[in-house]
């Protein structure tokens, strides 16, 4: 009997034993993974994720406390159940360490319920809507970097989107300058910035502080590593040239389809098969042009339909043809459509092909009804082009934002302490 009781004691030790090295082992695997977006199945199109900013639809910047709107369309339209979780990360996208509820206040996993069916539309879809805080997320407990992932009634992850939360706790202050290098003096914008926190002593900034510098909402292209130049009192300076640049990239641009069935000076036919065609004037390869201002939301969309009351729901779907002339070899690289009504990723339906009968780019891609932004880039082993073919020009308007992310010595997880911003329609040398 002892040899017995032994043994089952034993057994247990080793199977609590074995549980504790798993979890322990894989803890640095869990919490030092990047976790980036998924991207959406073809059947889900025009995802809005925003806060108070209006021109920022892909990853809203919200104060705490502030409400986030997330809205999508499953093209299917069978009212399909949807679940969305929220989790928060560190500065670098890795998970934090912080517990559900040390974050959230109140609980999420649950179905989103608020969802319509289209009206009067030939592609019919269902609308979906969430709104935070909610009965269920009662509100967002801390600053810092989250994810919303939506999931089906199988538990597959849909898509994902990033947002962030800040705390109005340090001042930023920016100005936009042209590069001092002659060579790129007339293609680069450089941010020169300083983070203020007269409340909040920043100890150890060249390690504890970190900063996010976002050019059009675009994480894609954010820059991250910077650390500040020097200190006078509780202010950091950021006065750097080359490692604070962003190419200038030239003005979006532009369609508008609010009123479905007519031409106008955006759209140069209209034709009629299953769905609505709408075939754009022809663009052609900007860079080497003098530059031309042109008006735009920084790559940002609006959804409308200038005849619907409601045109979340009465907006349509229409194909949307593209062509571009573009003689400059590509050697091997790609052309791709590029703006906010995907958050700039890029996948097959934004690739131009060549067609070889006409000798131009052409593109066919699905939209819903309203005014759009839109470049096109090119890609390669190097990345994302951006100024390829639309150019790069000091002139620019482009939108900057700053945000500013502290980890106190023994904190568990990096507070966004504040956002700032700067528009480079004030330019100076």
């Amino acid at each position: 009997m002892l040899i017995s009781i032994n043994f089952a004691f034993y057994s247990n030790f080793m199977k609590g034993l074995n549980i504790f090295l798993t979890f322990y082992l894989l803890q640095p695997c869990i919490y030092g993974q990047v976790f980036n977006e998924t991207l959406p199945p073809p059947f889900i199109r025009t995802i809005i994720f925003q806060g108070d900013s209006v021109e920022n639809k892909g990853n809203p910047i919200i104060r705490l406390g502030a409400r986030l709107q997330l809205s999508f369309d499953d093209i299917i339209g069978d009212e399909a159940d949807y679940y969305y979780t929220i989790e928060h990360y560190n500065f670098d996208w890795t998970p934090s360490q912080l517990t559900k509820n040390e974050y959230l206040e109140g609980f999420d996993d649950v179905r989103i319920i608020n969802y319509r069916n289209s009206l009067n539309t030939l592609q019919p879809y269902t609308h979906y809507e969430l709104d935070i805080p909610n009965k269920n997320v009662r509100g967002l407990k801390v600053s810092g970097n989250y994810m919303i992932s939506i999931y089906n009634t199988q538990r597959v992850k849909v898509f994902s989107r990033r947002f962030m939360v800040y705390e109005p706790v340090a001042q930023i202050t920016a100005e936009v300058k042209r590069a001092r290098n002659l060579q790129f003096i007339d293609e680069k914008q450089i941010v020169n910035f300083s983070i203020n926190s007269p409340d909040l002593l920043l100890k150890n900034p060249n390690r504890n502080v970190k900063v996010s510098l976002i050019q059009n909402f675009n994480l894609k292209t954010a820059i991250t590593d910077l650390k500040p130049q020097y200190t006078i009192a509780n202010e950091l300076i950021y006065r750097y040239d080359t490692e604070s640049s962003f190419w200038g990239g030239n003005e979006f641009l532009q369609f508008d389809n609010k009123e479905i069935r007519i031409t106008n000076a955006d759209i140069a036919k209209v034709d009629m098969q299953q769905l609505y065609v709408h075939y754009l004037f022809m663009d052609i390869t900007r860079d080497g042009l003098p530059y031309t201002y042109n008006p735009d939301i920084n790559g940002g969309f609006v959804v409308r339909n200038v005849l619907a009351e409601n045109s979340d729901l009465e907006a349509d779907y229409v194909w949307m043809r593209f062509t571009l002339r573009n003689y400059d070899p590509l050697e091997g690289k790609q052309i791709h459509l590029y703006g906010g009504f995907n958050n700039f990723q890029l996948d097959e339906s934004t690739k131009l092909e060549y067609n070889k009968e006409s000798g131009y780019y052409e593109l066919a891609r699905l939209f819903k009804q309203g005014y759009y932004n839109y470049k096109y880039v090119v890609t390669g082993p190097d990345g994302i082009e951006d100024g390829a073919i639309s150019g790069n020009y000091d002139e620019t308007e482009n939108n900057y934002t700053i945000l500013a992310y502290y980890r106190s010595p023994g904190a568990r997880y990096d507070r966004l302490i504040g956002a700032g911003g700067a528009n480079s329609r004030n330019i100076r040398n």
